[in-house]
């Protein structure tokens, strides 16, 4: 089976400031053991929300900021907290030569928890040494039994830890947290066994997983605004079209063939997926396609489609005519 990628959803769901119900956010951290210059907040949902701050030791940075939805944030490329609108967050970051050696959270009560939650899980992936790049996978020859197995333990462990979270955190962060794992494990359940084939040259038949056409049964899609602005799990929504369709024809004897055009892409997704399941695919493939820069007048007619009939959020619209600009 011939491997296929797509772009990561990098600018999954932006979101203008331009915002119907603002609360202020306020996120906060005091850092130390930090050997670069600048100390940078960048929000995964918008490009508009961020700050940067001089590194001085001991010096607690504060940044606030209007949303009206869960937001993830990440302090210096590594660390990622999620704030729901009107929270207070404080972060102690303690590092290690580059790596971050411990955590510590204070401030709204909600928003600890939250934030306990996701770094819990955090915790465990590191635990059970679960990479986040399939193609890290395969470069240290990771078995693909044993990935498919992981990202069970995965699953699991994230479904424990937000049952025993339950009452404390709030329900977007339950969608989110709970997304994220998903987009990793099931990522890993319908792109790791080709990709394994064509690097490490052995049949997904041989790979001890299993029936390959049966892996993702039982495994129900999100549609909620939280999950669906997980990149994650929008970068996995990208890959299950080209399983499903995969799995269709291989059950008619014939054999799918991936769109390698954007404009093939966009219609596929466009035909496969409705709502804001298509929404934000879309979304990802236009925006993607424009921060690769090249060809941009290319894309210029699936936006005017976008918009006439399949954008749900406005907010998408609106950043994809402010990154064109």
């Amino acid at each position: 089976m011939k491997k296929f990628y797509f772009l990561a959803a990098g600018l999954l769901c932006l979101s203008s400031l331009s915002f119907a119900q603002n609360k202020r956010t306020v996120l906060s951290a005091t850092i130390d053991g930090y050997k670069r210059d600048m100390v940078y907040f960048d929000c995964v949902q918008s490009p508009f929300i961020r700050q940067e701050f001089h590194a001085n030791p001991g010096e607690e940075h504060v940044y606030s900021f209007d949303s009206d939805r869960l937001v993830s944030m990440i302090i210096n490329g590594r660390t990622n907290v999620l704030l729901m609108p009107g929270d207070s967050l404080h972060v102690d970051i303690q590092y290690q030569g580059k790596q971050v050696k411990e955590l510590k959270f204070s401030g709204s009560e909600r928003a600890v928890a939250d934030n306990e939650l996701y770094a819990a899980v955090g915790d465990f992936k590191r635990s059970i040494r679960y990479k986040s790049q399939l193609l890290a996978c395969a470069v240290v020859d990771v078995k693909p039994a044993d990935r498919i197995n992981d990202s069970k333990k995965l699953l699991e462990q994230t479904r424990q830890l937000v049952a025993q979270s339950k009452g404390k955190v709030a329900d977007d962060v339950v969608n989110y947290v709970s997304a994220e794992s998903e987009g990793l494990a099931y990522t890993s359940f319908v792109e790791y066994p080709p990709m394994y084939e064509e690097t490490r040259k052995m049949p997904i038949g041989e790979q001890g997983i299993g029936d390959y056409w049966n892996i993702m049964n039982g495994c129900k899609l999100r549609d909620d605004a939280a999950s669906l602005s997980c990149p994650d799990y929008c970068s996995f929504l990208l890959l299950n079209m080209a399983y499903t369709k995969s799995k269709q024809a291989h059950e008619k004897g014939e054999k799918y063939q991936r769109p390698d055009k954007l404009e093939d892409m966009f219609a596929q997704l466009a035909s496969f997926y409705d709502g804001a399941r298509r929404d934000v695919v879309l979304y990802s493939v236009i925006t993607n396609y424009i921060q690769g820069g090249k060809e941009i007048e290319r894309v210029e007619p699936l936006i005017k489609e976008y918009k006439e009939k399949y954008c749900v959020d406005k907010r998408h619209a609106e950043i994809i005519d402010a990154i064109m600009q």
